[in-house]
């Protein structure tokens, strides 16, 4: 039986991938979330590697469960986001070990999935972003858009002042019938700010509405869920399981958004969708750039029961994501007629480019003893 022997990280202040591989030579690539990587990749190598060499790589749930014991006074996101690029690679380990995809080991099937365009933007008219988001319902066929509503935790105060009483109107006017729309607040508005808006949304036939308060104040949002008609979205920062529980008890969202690479991985999130399914709710997990966490929502998103109607797939290219750049050696994003493509190719179906590995920061934990493939010596001097 393989055993995991050494655990590596290709880091950068944006994005840290991650290798494990056993002493078989087999190997899995996984990721933390972005953002403060670097400081992400230290906490794996001193907080969550340790634990996991010489364990059993086909048991992710019970060696999820020993790290969390083991490290219990650090339950903070960190943690989780360091953890979550233990598990993505184990699931890509597993997938590459039974040569299947991680979608079939999840009970779902390869093929394509239903997408919506997702804005990232503020910084844009809604002339300016209603032809951008019809430029792309030609070109790639998406017939779901998402924009952007208030500030970010803005208390009220919008991006500019009226853009939100403007932006609404105008996208239901621009996009016609036959596209849903959605909007992401970040966190915006005060309570009475949301609800008003959220009857507005309603007015124009908006079906989606994320986040439209601070999200940490889950009493907050549960009041805007049950004064509007419009379901109201949720979690994308959570990754404590408690707060979960809380927030699927209070019905403070009618979707659950959990992200692969916040909450802690796919096993993580994979308990989160559980809990909402036996609760009626629906679980369209938040991906917000087009690295590992887009790709290992579509395995999951298309294995649910209680799946959304679509994923989430960020349309900023590297202008406005630079370190998106090279990530992979091949497309795994590509979209025709809305819908993106599931391949059949073992575990996440990519590989890390090469390039862009020799130019991360490198490091490893190993087993006392390990001596690396002849696949490992080719990245000796990565």
């Amino acid at each position: 039986m393989a055993k995991i022997a050494r655990l590596e990280t290709f880091s950068t202040e944006f994005l840290a991938f991650v290798r494990v591989t056993c002493d078989d030579g087999s190997f899995g690539w996984g990721q933390t979330s972005t953002y403060n990587a670097d400081i992400t990749a230290q906490v794996f190598h001193r907080q969550i590697a340790p634990w996991a060499l010489g364990a059993d790589p086909m048991d992710i749930p019970s060696l999820i469960a020993k790290i969390e014991r083991r490290e219990h006074k650090y339950p903070g996101t960190y943690r989780c986001r360091a953890m979550a690029g233990l598990d993505t690679a184990l699931w890509d380990w597993r997938g590459r070990a039974e040569e299947k995809p991680v979608v079939a080991l999840l009970g779902g099937t390869p093929g394509p999935l239903r997408a919506y365009a997702s804005s990232m933007r503020r910084d844009i008219t809604p002339e300016a972003e209603s032809e951008r988001l019809k430029r792309l319902v030609g070109e790639q066929g998406f017939d779901a858009v998402k924009f952007r509503i208030g500030a970010e935790c803005g208390a009220d105060v919008d991006e500019w002042p009226g853009r939100t009483e403007a932006i609404i109107p105008h996208m239901a006017r621009a996009m016609g019938a036959g596209i849903d729309l959605l909007v992401d607040a970040n966190s915006g508005f005060t309570v009475p700010r949301a609800i008003e808006i959220g009857r507005k949304l309603q007015d124009h036939g908006i079906q989606h509405y994320e986040e439209p308060v601070p999200y940490w104040e889950l009493e907050q949002t549960a009041e805007v869920a049950a004064a509007v008609d419009i379901d109201v979205t949720g979690g994308e920062q959570d990754w404590d399981m408690a707060t979960w529980r809380r927030m699927i008890a209070l019905k403070a969202v009618d979707i659950v958004q959990p992200d692969i690479m916040y909450v802690g991985g796919l096993h993580r999130s994979l308990e989160v969708a559980r809990m909402a399914a036996a609760a009626g709710l629906t679980c369209t997990p938040h991906a917000a750039n087009l690295s590992l966490v887009t790709l290992c929502t579509m395995h999951m998103l298309k294995a649910l029961p209680n799946a959304g109607k679509y994923l989430e797939l960020s349309i900023e290219g590297d202008d406005y994501y630079p370190w998106q750049r090279g990530l992979f050696q091949n497309d795994p994003f590509r979209v025709e007629a809305g819908r993106v493509t599931i391949s059949d190719a073992p575990g996440w179906g990519v590989e890390i480019n090469p390039n862009w590995l020799s130019n991360a920061t490198h490091q490893e934990t190993k087993a006392e003893g390990f001596r690396p493939s002849a696949y490992q010596a080719l990245y000796q001097k990565l």
